[in-house]
């Protein structure tokens, strides 16, 4: 009976001796799982120096690839997330034209509706969204362009007839355009209606066609906006300070303008006589700004397609100054333009490419040929921390300015500086340097630059550097 009721005390004591399990834990890192013992994995270093092999590969794809996604959800969360700055002040404009043209054209509702409801689903796709977002600024200008024929004339403001005569004999003693469209020739006729006809239209796209292939990743979409904000602006100009052209004076002398008075082809009409065909007569009497002198348009355009090309192509800069000179003087040859119109036209174009090329602009980098073999790239003259964090954020939104960012290699430790691509960092950065540095940034140099600082130019053919550098002294020895 004492037996009986001792049973349950050594029961108790008994679970009481029993042994604790240990608790049951799931790993909080996968490298609490890794079988391999400590001493025989690889170095921090080897895993660094692989981590940074596959992080330079992503960045090829991220800066050259092309969206091919049809999905407009991506976009709206870009879009909803996106932090705003100032620069975005630059789509308020855009908007702000489209919304004023669409307000002045004929009303024709359905057709309007329907245009933008197109316009928001290719901007929303991304498959689309590349191309027509940079390009939004040249649409909004030749649909704001062409719309401008229908401003009320009580709206606008007076034509001046004598003023761009005026400031030509003020500033070079002579009516240059009259000068040199006294003179006349077929010969000469077709060599200036080959820039000034042909070459205005063709060339941006050919240009954006060149950049987009051979220049550094989101050239294309910088020229593009370049291009689309100072035509807006410059019909802008035209329309708040309408000036009469050369052919003006010559048909009419110095008699006051009026709106509903047509246009006329000027020079051009005899590129229509010697073909027999009606390319400019119909379409220049019934322009919808005939009194759009300054500034010229098609010198702005040639001179902006001139930078952006001399930059990215510094070996062809002679070809492309040539062209730039070529069209000024076939508007004058045309009797389309005063001199004055193309100093206008000039500053517009130096103006918006500077703004572009010192913020937004990539670098290029002269030892690549074509955009494929870029791993990263660099926007604006100097390197400025802020900028590449926020273009870095632009890019990850992928809206709006994102087309002008850019991507950034990985950095880790200061020793881990030299573990990049071997043709990433060290290749040149600038603005219009030869060498590592940049003369904006003086004595910045990129991390792994080598000691001979030696860099090859694949469009000039000719190697720059220390090497080359160090056979000078010898050669004038010879030579001596």
């Amino acid at each position: 009976m004492d037996a009986v009721q001792e049973f349950p005390a050594i029961v108790a004591q008994a679970s009481a001796m029993k042994p604790k399990l240990l608790p049951l834990r799931w790993p909080s890192t996968l490298a609490q799982l890794n079988p391999i013992p400590h001493k025989f994995r690889p170095g921090r270093k080897l895993r660094l120096r692989l981590r940074l092999t596959g992080n330079s590969a992503s960045q090829v794809d991220d800066i050259t690839r092309l969206q091919t996604s049809f999905d407009p959800r991506p976009s709206l969360r870009a879009l909803r997330t996106r932090k705003w700055t100032l620069w975005d002040l630059q789509h308020v404009a855009t908007f702000a034209c489209f919304v004023f043209s669409l307000a002045i054209l004929p009303s024709a509702p359905f057709l309007k509706t329907a245009a933008v409801a197109a316009l928001l689903l290719l901007l929303a796709m991304p498959i689309t969204q590349q191309f027509f977002l940079p390009s939004l600024p040249i649409w909004t200008y030749l649909l704001y362009f062409f719309a401008s024929r229908f401003i009320t004339p009580e709206y606008r403001p007076h034509i001046w007839v004598k003023v761009l005569p005026a400031l030509e004999n003020i500033m070079y003693g002579a009516n240059l355009s009259n000068i040199l469209s006294a003179h006349t020739h077929p010969v000469l006729d077709i060599i200036a209606w080959i820039p000034y006809g042909i070459g205005h239209f063709a060339l941006p796209a050919v240009c954006c066609l060149f950049l987009f292939l051979f220049a550094a990743p989101g050239t294309t979409p910088v020229f593009a906006r370049a291009f689309g904000y100072m035509s807006m602006f410059g019909v802008t100009f035209q329309i708040l300070f309408p000036c009469t052209p050369p052919w003006y004076e010559k048909l009419h002398g110095l008699e006051p303008a009026h709106y509903g008075m047509g246009g006329s082809p000027a020079g051009l009409a005899r590129i229509d006589e010697l073909f027999g065909v009606d390319m400019y007569t119909t379409s220049f009497t019934t322009a919808p700004m005939p009194f759009g002198a300054f500034p010229s348009l098609h010198a702005g355009d040639a001179i902006l397609e001139a930078l952006f090309m001399q930059y990215c192509f510094p070996r062809f800069r002679p070809f492309f100054i040539f062209y730039a000179v070529w069209i000024c003087w076939s508007t004058m040859y045309l009797n389309h333009h005063y001199a004055i119109d193309l100093v206008g036209g000039g500053i517009f174009a130096a103006t918006s490419y500077y703004v572009a090329r010192s913020r937004f602009l990539p670098r290029p980098q002269l030892d690549k040929s074509t955009r494929w073999e870029y791993e990263y790239v660099e926007l604006g003259d100097r390197v400025r921390a802020f900028d590449e964090e926020e273009a870095y954020s632009h890019y990850k939104n992928g809206y709006g300015l994102g087309l002008l960012s850019t991507s950034r290699p990985a950095t880790g430790d200061s020793d881990e500086w030299t573990l990049g691509s071997s043709s990433s960092l060290d290749s040149i950065s600038r603005g219009d340097t030869l060498c590592g540095s940049s003369s904006s940034s003086p004595g910045i140099l990129s991390p792994t630059t080598p000691s001979n600082d030696e860099h090859y130019d694949v469009w000039s053919k000719v190697r720059f550097g220390a090497s080359a550098e160090a056979g000078v002294p010898e050669m004038l020895a010879a030579r001596a």
